[in-house]
């Protein structure tokens, strides 16, 4: 018996489940249903799609998982007849974190035990649950086609014993020593059956207890008056403990909130109910029934680029895949549910998937039956707000991938700004209904940091004229997308840090009269700064600071690509930028007329410095930037 060691992330997650704090235990059960039933799938689908599979199957093959439970062996065991497991498929699947979503839960663990604990009921952690109730667990599993079985033996520390063994029939036997307070729950027949109606109620297959029971003999009349005592047996019992129909099937009329959120937990591993259900039969052109859900919080491996999709699509009932990230498009990779056609056919391999017409008609479907749903929430704000807090971010995705519901999606977004207070947000219809109606603009400023962002100079001409900006805080996305967007109902999307200062009462004439009588120092400026800017110039769009950076129109587009190389671990240096500088402030007064060329030099600087700072921006040198400061001040006492 070969003896392997854990990766060293399942390692830490064993320890989490042995040492768990985590209540609810009895997800264990619906994690190895849930397997099992996804090991059946598999099989069924190749009994459709390869003829040899299909040749070496008993024509009556049914899927069914057996539980089985007994409390003098302080045991349980559950069973199926799936596709089973190889030695690879077991090193794969229990010895290594193949799935983005355990990866993300495994980073997300902080060593605190009770708050670690707690993400087990925020994210499904699969097989690795059962060791919050085992002290040890075989996995016995023969692979369909093959003759080989293996046995997979730990007791949850850091290494596992694998090794061939023999089985008869192919599938999985998972037996589960379980630990001495967790036997009574574990073995009852009653609590078991409770939790697989629980959670597993419709499961696509029969799911059977089998147990142990003590039977006392019935007396006949007369027995009993010779006082004869019954005789006590223990007889060994089979009884099917679910529904095993498709829910998404039936009608709406018939399910209750209720199932709708046991199924939903079943197939997302998830412990909350779901914030949004939406069941859809669809009859005409296409036939299918989809059944979505959207969870309350957004699934940990939303934003890995291996995330997990959520939908599986079926067809007829069959299992086809779980693996498709077409089915919906990626801002909506959050939803989770099941698609089922009646049209697509049961062969239906990944290349045709992807090419096929009936298929990207459920799809154009089911996105703006989700989106419409998503409308519907946004009338309770309260409930939108916990949307929002979760999913503004793919939806801004949405809006710059999705040409043909952008405008649906824009409605849906929501925006901090400079006239909603700290966590509260606005819609853009919203931005529109209140501005003035020749604004003809959405103007936003992007950056990292809501407070430097509501603090920046830039903004000081906008609040002058009562003009909103939007605070676009997730510079890594909003950097992206926002200067995609490019219209909302006409409305031009602008960047503050690029356009036009909003109109001041200045003519023409006062304009150029400023510029040439503060020419000779923005030239001087320039010189003194070089290449860290690209230009000094006068501006009217500050009232009360000294100066501030910008970029024009070219730089802002370059910007975004620049961002967008990042994204892709590119790195690209940033354009210097334009300085502004405030002729009505003291500072530009003064050093308009100063002799000083040090004195100069110093405050050209710190002009430079501090717009960037004000920006969140990053200072060339912060060493020379504080020797700067120091001399100013000291000349100033």
């Amino acid at each position: 018996m070969a003896k392997h060691q854990f990766q060293t992330e399942v390692g830490q997650l064993l320890h989490l489940m042995t040492h768990s704090l985590y209540s609810n235990k009895e997800i264990f059960i619906r994690e190895l249903v849930s397997n099992a039933s996804d090991a059946i799938d598999k099989l069924n689908y190749l009994k459709l799609t390869d003829e040899k599979m299909k040749a070496a199957l008993p024509e009556d093959w049914t899927g069914t998982i057996n539980i089985k439970l007994d409390e003098e062996d302080k045991s349980i065991t559950i069973a199926d007849n799936g596709v089973g497991m190889n030695e690879e498929d077991l090193i794969a699947s229990i010895g290594t974190i193949a799935k983005s979503g355990t990866k993300s839960f495994v980073e997300a663990l902080t060593g605190d035990a009770k708050k670690d604990s707690n993400l087990i009921g925020q994210f499904g952690v699969g097989f690795y649950s059962v060791f919050m109730v085992a002290e040890k667990v075989d996995v016995i599993s023969k692979k369909a086609g093959e003759e080989t079985a293996y046995k997979w033996s730990s007791n949850g520390t850091g290494e596992f014993d694998l090794a061939p063994c023999t089985k008869d029939g192919i599938g999985t036997v998972i037996y589960i020593k379980l630990k001495d307070d967790e036997v009574e729950d574990y073995t009852s027949k009653h609590r078991v059956e409770t939790i697989v109606k629980k959670y597993s109620n419709h499961i696509a297959y029969p799911i059977f207890l089998n147990y142990s029971e003590e039977v006392t003999e019935e007396l006949s009349e007369e027995d009993k008056k010779a006082g004869k005592e019954p005789k006590k047996t223990i007889e060994n019992k089979r009884e099917k403990a679910n529904e095993a129909t498709a829910l998404w099937m039936q009608p709406k009329s018939k399910l209750k909130q209720e199932e709708y959120n046991d199924f939903y937990k079943s197939i997302s591993h998830d412990s909350q109910d779901p914030m949004v259900t939406i069941h859809t039969k669809a009859e005409g052109v296409n036939e299918y029934t989809t059944l979505f859900y959207i969870p309350k919080t957004a699934p940990m491996d939303m934003y890995r680029a291996d995330y997990q999709p959520g939908v599986k699509l079926y067809v007829k009932r069959v299992f086809i895949t779980d693996d498709e990230k077409e089915l919906l498009p990626t801002y909506l990779r959050f939803v989770r549910g099941i698609i089922d056609s009646e049209d697509l056919p049961l062969n239906v391999s990944r290349e045709i998937l992807q090419e096929n017409r009936i298929l990207a008609n459920i799809k154009q479907g089911s996105v703006k039956k989700i989106l419409n749903e998503i409308k519907k929430l946004a009338k309770d704000e309260e409930k939108y707000k916990e949307f929002i807090e979760q999913y503004n971010r793919p939806l801004k995705e949405g809006a710059y991938q999705d040409f043909t519901n952008k405008d649906m999606i824009l409605d849906l977004l929501r925006y901090k700004s400079t006239k909603t207070e700290l966590g509260e947000m606005t819609s853009l219809a919203k931005y529109k209904e209140n501005a003035d109606s020749e604004q003809k603009a959405i103007y936003y400023i992007i950056g990292d940091n809501e407070k430097v962002l509501r603090s920046s100079p830039l903004l000081e001409a906008y609040k002058k004229n009562d003009i909103e900006v939007l605070i676009c805080d997730d510079k890594e996305i909003d950097e992206i997308i926002t200067p995609g967007l490019q219209a909302y109902q006409e409305w031009e999307f602008k960047d503050i840090t690029s356009c036009e200062a909003p109109k001041v009462e200045q003519t023409e004439e006062e304009k150029k009269e400023v510029e040439e009588k503060f020419e000779s120092i923005t030239k001087k400026i320039k010189d003194i700064l070089g290449e860290e800017v690209k230009e000094v110039k006068i501006t009217n769009r500050l009232s009360e600071s000294p100066s501030c950076v910008t970029k024009d129109a070219g730089d802002a587009q370059m910007a975004q690509m620049m961002q967008m190389m990042r994204a892709m671990g590119q790195e690209m240096p940033l354009g210097a930028p334009i300085l502004e500088i405030n002729p009505d402030h003291e500072i530009v007064k003064k050093l308009n007329g100063c002799a000083d060329d040090n004195m100069i030099a110093d405050v050209s600087w710190v002009l430079l410095d501090q717009a960037k700072l004000s920006e969140g921006m990053e200072i060339t040198d912060t060493v020379a930037f504080a020797q700067r400061l120091s001399r100013i001040t000291a000349k100033a006492l």
